[in-house]
Protein backbone atom coordinates (compact mmCIF):
# COMPACT_ATOMS: atom_id res chain seq x y z
CA UNK A 1 0.00 0.00 0.00
CA UNK A 2 1.54 3.23 -0.73
CA UNK A 3 1.99 6.27 1.30
CA UNK A 4 -0.76 8.06 -0.02
CA UNK A 5 -3.37 5.24 0.52
CA UNK A 6 -2.34 4.60 3.64
CA UNK A 7 -5.75 4.81 6.16
CA UNK A 8 -4.93 6.56 9.51
CA UNK A 9 -4.97 4.52 12.61
CA UNK A 10 -7.59 4.07 14.68
CA UNK A 11 -5.52 5.70 17.80
CA UNK A 12 -4.66 8.89 15.17
CA UNK A 13 -6.75 12.14 15.92
CA UNK A 14 -7.56 13.49 12.45
CA UNK A 15 -8.13 16.98 11.98
CA UNK A 16 -9.03 18.38 8.73
CA UNK A 17 -8.91 22.02 7.14
CA UNK A 18 -9.23 24.13 4.26
CA UNK A 19 -6.42 26.52 3.77
CA UNK A 20 -7.48 30.69 4.03
CA UNK A 21 -5.68 33.06 2.03
CA UNK A 22 -4.18 34.48 4.55
CA UNK A 23 -2.32 31.51 5.22
CA UNK A 24 0.04 31.78 1.70
CA UNK A 25 3.37 33.29 1.92
CA UNK A 26 4.57 36.02 -0.52
CA UNK A 27 6.62 33.53 -2.29
CA UNK A 28 3.38 31.06 -3.10
CA UNK A 29 3.15 28.40 -0.12
CA UNK A 30 2.39 28.43 3.41
CA UNK A 31 4.50 30.18 5.88
CA UNK A 32 6.35 27.50 7.99
CA UNK A 33 4.71 29.38 11.02
CA UNK A 34 1.50 28.73 10.47
CA UNK A 35 2.46 24.95 10.54
CA UNK A 36 2.43 25.57 14.43
CA UNK A 37 -0.98 27.12 14.28
CA UNK A 38 -2.02 23.88 12.39
CA UNK A 39 -0.86 21.74 15.13
CA UNK A 40 -2.20 24.00 17.61
CA UNK A 41 -5.83 23.66 16.58
CA UNK A 42 -5.50 19.49 15.69
CA UNK A 43 -4.04 19.47 19.41
CA UNK A 44 -6.98 21.40 21.08
CA UNK A 45 -9.73 19.33 18.73
CA UNK A 46 -7.94 16.32 19.78
CA UNK A 47 -8.20 17.03 23.76
CA UNK A 48 -10.96 19.58 24.29
CA UNK A 49 -13.56 19.41 20.81
CA UNK A 50 -13.57 16.08 20.64
CA UNK A 51 -14.19 14.52 24.31
CA UNK A 52 -16.80 16.83 24.90
CA UNK A 53 -18.57 16.01 21.75
CA UNK A 54 -18.30 12.47 23.07
CA UNK A 55 -19.06 13.50 26.56
CA UNK A 56 -16.16 12.87 27.96
CA UNK A 57 -14.02 15.80 30.47
CA UNK A 58 -11.08 17.54 28.46
CA UNK A 59 -7.61 17.23 29.71
CA UNK A 60 -6.78 20.59 30.99
CA UNK A 61 -3.93 22.49 31.81
CA UNK A 62 -1.37 20.93 29.10
CA UNK A 63 2.13 23.29 28.21
CA UNK A 64 4.08 22.74 26.03
CA UNK A 65 7.64 21.72 26.82
CA UNK A 66 8.94 21.09 23.47
CA UNK A 67 7.90 21.16 20.13
CA UNK A 68 10.20 19.78 16.76
CA UNK A 69 9.32 19.92 12.93
CA UNK A 70 10.65 18.83 10.28
CA UNK A 71 9.08 20.42 6.86
CA UNK A 72 9.15 17.51 3.94
CA UNK A 73 7.87 19.86 1.01
CA UNK A 74 5.76 23.21 0.28
CA UNK A 75 2.61 23.50 1.22
CA UNK A 76 1.03 25.24 -1.84
CA UNK A 77 -2.45 26.69 -2.25
CA UNK A 78 -5.52 23.67 -2.85
CA UNK A 79 -9.07 23.58 -2.72
CA UNK A 80 -8.72 20.23 -1.19
CA UNK A 81 -8.52 19.76 2.46
CA UNK A 82 -5.48 19.38 4.35
CA UNK A 83 -5.40 16.95 7.70
CA UNK A 84 -3.36 16.95 10.52
CA UNK A 85 -2.93 13.45 12.08
CA UNK A 86 -2.07 13.54 15.75
CA UNK A 87 -1.26 10.16 17.77
CA UNK A 88 0.71 9.69 21.71
CA UNK A 89 3.79 8.08 21.03
CA UNK A 90 4.68 7.86 25.11
CA UNK A 91 2.42 8.50 28.19
CA UNK A 92 3.94 9.05 31.45
CA UNK A 93 2.39 10.18 34.88
CA UNK A 94 2.74 14.09 34.24
CA UNK A 95 3.90 14.28 30.72
CA UNK A 96 3.21 12.59 27.01
CA UNK A 97 4.54 12.84 23.96
CA UNK A 98 2.52 13.73 20.44
CA UNK A 99 3.18 13.00 17.37
CA UNK A 100 1.97 14.96 14.02
CA UNK A 101 1.66 14.66 10.12
CA UNK A 102 0.46 17.31 8.01
CA UNK A 103 -0.80 15.74 4.79
CA UNK A 104 -3.61 15.05 2.13
CA UNK A 105 -4.19 12.29 0.02
CA UNK A 106 -0.87 12.41 -1.47
CA UNK A 107 1.94 14.17 0.18
CA UNK A 108 3.31 14.67 4.12
CA UNK A 109 4.13 18.11 4.31
CA UNK A 110 5.29 18.33 7.51
CA UNK A 111 6.17 15.46 10.66
CA UNK A 112 6.18 17.06 14.28
CA UNK A 113 6.50 16.26 18.06
CA UNK A 114 5.08 18.16 20.95
CA UNK A 115 6.00 16.99 24.43
CA UNK A 116 3.24 18.33 26.87
CA UNK A 117 2.99 18.51 30.22
CA UNK A 118 0.19 18.80 32.98
CA UNK A 119 -0.43 21.79 34.95
CA UNK A 120 -2.59 23.30 37.57
CA UNK A 121 -3.92 26.85 36.36
CA UNK A 122 -4.81 27.55 39.83
CA UNK A 123 -1.45 26.84 41.85
CA UNK A 124 1.19 27.56 38.43
CA UNK A 125 2.77 24.40 39.08
CA UNK A 126 3.01 21.03 37.37
CA UNK A 127 0.72 18.02 38.28
CA UNK A 128 -0.02 14.53 37.61
CA UNK A 129 -2.79 13.53 34.90
CA UNK A 130 -6.26 12.17 36.93
CA UNK A 131 -7.07 8.89 35.88
CA UNK A 132 -9.77 10.05 33.56
CA UNK A 133 -6.83 11.86 31.32
CA UNK A 134 -5.11 8.71 31.75
CA UNK A 135 -7.61 7.47 30.19
CA UNK A 136 -8.00 9.79 27.30
CA UNK A 137 -4.50 10.04 26.69
CA UNK A 138 -4.42 6.55 26.61
CA UNK A 139 -7.01 5.87 23.64
CA UNK A 140 -5.02 8.36 21.31
CA UNK A 141 -1.40 6.02 22.47
CA UNK A 142 -0.24 3.95 19.08
CA UNK A 143 1.59 0.96 20.01
CA UNK A 144 5.28 1.25 18.67
CA UNK A 145 6.23 -0.21 15.37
Amino acid sequence: MSDSARPASEYRHVYEFNLRFGDIDSQGHVNNVKFLGYLEDARLEMFHGDPVRKGDEPVRGLVISRHEIDYRRPLMPTVYPVRVETWVTEARAASFKLAYEVRDDDHVYAEATSTLVAFNVETGRLRRFTPAELELIGRYTEPSA
